[in-house]
């Protein structure tokens, strides 16, 4: 099992940003699950998801909070892009990942908080957690199931 902070994904951040989501996942190991992971968290704080679809598998199944939202494809035109398009910002903190493999497979578990501002101003703020599992296809590391859930941080004792 290996945990990558926040800092060692500020590095794999500007190496997606440089060569590209597609060159990223093909990173074989702990380091190129560890890159999709970033390279798409990276395109959602950046409000424009355009080429994630590449860190998915064509059957990909996504599930946020109870729901299953179907494949990426359907996620991203239905759900995340349509609700990126109503936030001025959304920024990741405290972020940390657990990923073990199991041969071709790798499962994920990530950690963080997150702060969105709508265009209204409203700022909203939860703790988040994901589960991920990816599919080494030979040439590139892709999330064939990703689920994530939120809740609203406990308000401290007066």
């Amino acid at each position: 099992m290996r945990r990558t902070s926040l800092a060692g994904n500020a590095l794999l951040l500007i190496a997606s940003i440089s060569v590209g989501t597609s060159a990223v996942a093909q990173q074989n190991g702990q380091e190129g699950v560890a890159a999709v992971l970033s390279a798409y968290k990276s395109a959602v704080e950046r409000l424009d998801i355009t080429g994630t679809d590449q860190l998915f598998a064509p059957d990909a199944v996504v599930v946020e909070s109870g729901k299953v939202e179907g494949n990426f494809g359907a996620y991203r035109d239905h759900h995340l892009g349509p609700e990126l398009k109503e936030f001025k910002s959304f920024a990741f903190g405290d972020y940390e990942v657990d990923i073990r493999l199991e041969g071709p497979i790798a499962v994920a578990t990530e950690t963080y908080t997150y702060r969105i501002v709508l265009k209204s101003d409203e700022a909203i703020e939860r703790l988040g957690v994901a589960t991920s599992v990816l599919k080494w296809d030979g040439q590139a590391w892709r999330i064939i199931s990703t689920h994530s859930s939120s809740r609203k941080p406990k308000q401290p004792a007066s």
